[in-house]
């Protein structure tokens, strides 16, 4: 398929190309992305593009298996920077884009043009590549050339180069020549629609209409959900969780080992993130601690808690770099008046959550067995609370909460431009003593509750509830730039 072809919204016909191009898998699993690749694909004024993302999050199976394989069939390379060391020590000694390119083409025997994609794998591998793409943007932006890496990794090895030979020739990110691309694991509505397309058009429908769902259809839904609290969004568990879907004891049971060795892999792969062993051994202390942390009655995070007799400077470096790793994520204190743009609280109180909820689950220590049904059970409100972390930054929204006099806290506090937007977490419906200490400091608007409860509306509280498995719709809808406006009835707004 020719790419200037490719139209928005052709995520679904994709799925039908790969089967007659003998390129399905019983493993294809759709990630929202594509649609990011193929815009940027047509984009007259595209630049190279770099994709983050942290490990195991899928990024070369969503570049290469998803979308060089269909959109560029027989018309792409991946370099691989981690194995591939004669195209790293070419690059590294030959800083000339006019040679970097020939060399591809002789070397690999691969056209580079409009109509061939080019993906260097691991960029973090190689510095000057990463510098050099300001140069194909200047020279070279007919090539379609998609670049991925490790923004925790580049620091390091940046840093690593200004102390030794490299920082002679000095490293500068190309600021402005590049396009740039998140990748998070699966939201729970892309889990959803790998899992039972019907069920997601379903309420994505009902969400639009802005209506609740049928009783029954609710409770498949949550317990779609409840599995997803288990399973998490990387990738390769979910994979397996959805290959065995049919018998829920074997996903489990399959999906809890995929799990263990994501967090495995994580815990030795902090070895890179650090300068020293003492970072090292703290990284990974402060990663095991986060679930503890969140499941006490104060859920701030304590480094004395971590390490005793140590303080919050102590920390800071190895927090920072698995905020930058994203493995996981950092939420800020917000107290009494709430003003947009939203800023940290100068006393510098602040939680951590984990990147993927099947990771945080398998912290916590929690068995399948709770989750079995998507019934009652002995989950509590911290794991909804690290669910909608994910959701949230999935959509690259900042993290804050509020905290108010005595135990009064809502859970999230999201800038949405020209408002705040409170989130009140619940696994049920809970009380509004929250609310209302929230509201003696700021003036009356939309507060969105989510719980296991049915959509509604409160126009006179102004309080909209959702049901979690529409927490995905909403944070889309949020992304966009717009919100509920408190006086239109709940059926007629238009987010």
């Amino acid at each position: 398929m020719n790419p200037k072809c490719l139209q928005k919204g052709a995520i679904y016909e994709l799925v039908e190309i790969a089967k007659r191009c003998n390129l399905w898998k019983n493993d294809f699993m759709e990630r929202k992305y594509l649609q990011d690749l193929i815009d940027w694909s047509n984009d007259p004024m595209r630049k190279p593009l770099i994709v983050w993302g942290a490990r195991q999050v899928g990024k070369t199976y969503l570049i290469e298996d998803l979308f060089a394989k269909v959109y560029y069939s027989g018309r792409y390379l991946r370099i691989d920077c981690s194995d591939d060391d004669d195209f790293v020590d070419y690059v590294s000694e030959n800083d000339n884009l006019n040679k970097v390119i020939t060399y591809i083409q002789t070397h690999y025997d691969f056209s580079l043009d409009s109509n061939h994609l080019l993906i260097i794998d691991e960029a973090q591998e190689c510095l000057p590549i990463v510098k050099m793409m300001k140069h194909f943007c200047e020279k070279r932006r007919d090539i379609p050339l998609i670049v991925t890496g490790s923004l925790v990794r580049l620091k390091i090895k940046r840093q690593a180069h200004k102390r030794g030979g490299y920082a002679k020739k000095g490293f500068l990110f190309p600021v402005g020549k590049t396009n740039q691309l998140s990748i998070f694991p699966l939201t729970f509505d892309e889990y959803l629609k790998n899992l039972n397309g019907r069920l997601y058009d379903y309420l994505l429908g009902h969400y639009q209409k802005r209506e609740p769902v049928d009783q029954k259809l609710h409770e498949e839904a949550l317990s779609a959900f409840h599995d997803y609290l288990f399973v998490g969004g990387m990738p390769e568990p979910e994979n397996v969780f959805l290959l065995h879907a049919h018998d829920k004891a074997k996903a489990y049971a399959e999906a809890s080992k995929k799990i263990k060795e994501v967090f495995s892999d994580y815990l030795a792969d902090m070895e890179l993130y650090q300068a020293s062993p003492e970072s090292i051994v703290r990284s990974r202390t402060i990663y095991q601690n986060i679930y503890s942390q969140l499941n006490k009655e104060n859920k701030n995070f304590k480094v004395s808690q971590v390490e005793e007799g140590s303080k919050t400077r102590d920390m800071a470096t190895p927090i920072d770099w698995l905020v930058t790793a994203r493995v996981a994520m950092k939420a800020y204190q917000l107290k009494e008046r709430v003003v947009t743009p939203l800023v940290e609280d100068e006393e510098a109180l602040f939680r951590l959550y984990l990147s993927d909820m099947g990771l945080f689950t398998f912290q916590s220590g929690m068995n399948a067995a709770a989750f079995v049904g998507g019934g009652e059970n002995g989950l509590s409100g911290i794991y909804y609370e690290n669910y909608l972390a994910t959701e949230l930054a999935a959509r690259e929204f900042k993290l804050f909460y509020w905290k108010g006099k005595r135990d009064s806290e809502l859970e999230f506090i999201v800038d949405a431009g020209l408002a705040a937007v409170p989130f009140d977490v619940k696994k049920k419906r809970g009380s509004l003593n929250s609310l209302s200490e929230y509201r003696n400091h700021n003036k009356k608007s939309l507060v969105v509750k989510v719980s296991s409860s049915q959509y509604g509306f409160d126009s006179k509280q102004e309080i909209l509830t959702l049901p979690f498995y529409y927490v995905s719709f909403f944070l889309d809808d949020l992304k966009k730039g717009a919100i509920y406006e408190s006086e239109i009835p709940a059926k007629r707004c238009n987010l």
